[in-house]
């Protein structure tokens, strides 16, 4: 990544040019949807002109993410996103000299840079983002200091057992499915990764035409496409796509498996079966359905339980977690526990509760309020990331959903099986 000193530089013809287009072209009326422009690369473009907004917002996804780690290697497109901006002087110089703030994060559907300043600094945050994205530092030692890093996150993370619960119940339901893998890597996957692994998904991933940039502010729009030419229009494209298809899932291993802790008074309890794709017809019911499903855990295991459902481009998978389950009360004999009776039954008795009026509009509501506060930019992002119809059309539909709509998601998950998984404290 390039120093403090490059990035506060700036060419003085290039400065004249953006104030030359600056002044040339009148500021562009605030509208609800953003303008959208397309370079000839196929980079996307996405600009809200807001008069009254105090930092100018920049966000620039790439549309893969650790969906795409090689095998055996989870944890690459993270590494990927981390030799972005690989050391704290970048956030840094966001902080103290543009006024804002600079992070990168990834997950399974893309890598995502998000990029805050002052409105006057707009030029540096897309020239900074530029020279990032378009000339990453990727060699041995890059690679290896990010790795080392990144080891240290995970290790920390492997000592949690809520974080390993979760992800032994994903593997249990995927095998080695993407899904099933951890985005994140674990300490012996990441060890594998090395600098020509980091170049390979640049030349597959990090290109134009698999990429959405998104600026808002009080900024004019003309000007900031100007500059956008100027600073990405030579930002190559793939020569071809690579496509989001995978293996199958392995088969289910559906009998409850446990994994003994060292760490004492743990019980951490989970469910988990395949749910919906982010942009399946009945995702949005299915929203309602596990909101349904997690206000009824609440108010049987309180704070300790929570339901929730995973959201990607592919089908992924629906988990009710438990956590301080019957701690201390369930006996461990060898790789068998004695469980409570009926506990295999847990999710086939919450599909088979009528659903009330009273919890689907609740639940419904509370949906629909959580939908309203995303920002406009992220659903934008979204909707390319997803495939999804149309912005208007998400922001509708959990207003539109029926009992009759959640009834079908819940024979929809009737078919499916169940996995269990137990991390609990060994028996002394």
């Amino acid at each position: 990544m390039n120093t403090r000193n490059y990035l506060k530089t700036f060419t003085l013809s290039t400065l004249i040019l953006f104030a030359a287009v600056s002044f040339s072209y009148p500021q562009t009326a605030k509208i609800s949807g953003p303008r959208q422009e397309k370079l000839l690369n196929n980079l996307k473009l996405l600009i809200w002109t807001e008069p009254g907004a105090e930092k100018v917002t920049v966000k620039l996804r790439i549309h893969s993410g650790a969906a795409f780690d090689l095998q055996n290697k989870a944890g690459m497109m993270a590494l990927l996103a981390d030799i972005l901006f690989p050391n704290e002087t970048s956030k840094e110089f966001f902080r103290e000299d543009l006024g804002g703030s600079l992070d990168v994060t990834s997950n399974y559907d893309y890598i995502q840079i998000n990029a805050t300043g002052n409105p006057d600094q707009v030029l540096v945050i897309l020239e900074t983002l530029a020279g990032a994205i378009t000339k990453p530092l990727i060699d041995k030692e890059t690679t290896a200091k990010v790795r080392a890093a990144r080891i240290e996150k995970v290790k920390e993370l492997e000592r949690n057992p809520s974080y390993v619960a979760d992800k032994f119940v994903a593997k249990r339901l995927f095998g080695s499915f993407p899904y099933g893998r951890s985005a994140d890597g674990t300490s012996e996957s990441l060890d594998k990764i090395d600098f020509a692994d980091l170049l390979l998904a640049k030349q597959r991933f990090l290109t134009a035409d698999n990429a959405t940039l998104v600026v808002s502010g009080n900024v004019k729009s003309d000007f900031i496409f100007k500059a956008v030419r100027q600073l990405f229009g030579g930002w190559e494209k793939s020569d071809k796509k690579i496509p989001a298809t995978f293996a199958q899932p392995d088969a289910l291993a559906t009998n409850l498996f446990l994994l003994p802790t060292e760490n004492e008074n743990v019980s951490e309890l989970r469910f988990a079966f395949r749910g919906l794709a982010r942009n399946d017809k009945d995702f949005a019911a299915s929203e309602v359905l596990t909101r349904i499903f997690h206000n009824r855990l609440q108010a049987k295991e309180r704070n300790k339980a929570s339901v929730f459902q995973t959201s990607h481009l592919l089908p992924s998978f629906v988990v009710l977690k438990i956590s301080d389950w019957n701690v201390g009360k369930v006996k461990i004999e060898g790789e068998n526990a004695a469980l409570p009776q009926n506990f295999s039954e847990t999710v086939g008795n919450l599909l088979k509760a009528e659903i009330k009026t009273v919890e689907f509009e609740r639940a419904k509501s509370e949906i629909a309020a959580e939908r309203s506060k995303i920002n406009s930019a992220d659903l934008w992002l979204d909707s390319d990331t997803y495939k999804l119809a149309s912005v208007k059309d998400e922001m509708q539909k959990p207003s539109n959903v029926t009992i009759a709509d959640v009834q079908k998601v819940v024979e929809r998950w009737k078919k499916e099986s169940v996995v269990a998984a137990l991390v609990i404290s060994k028996s002394k």
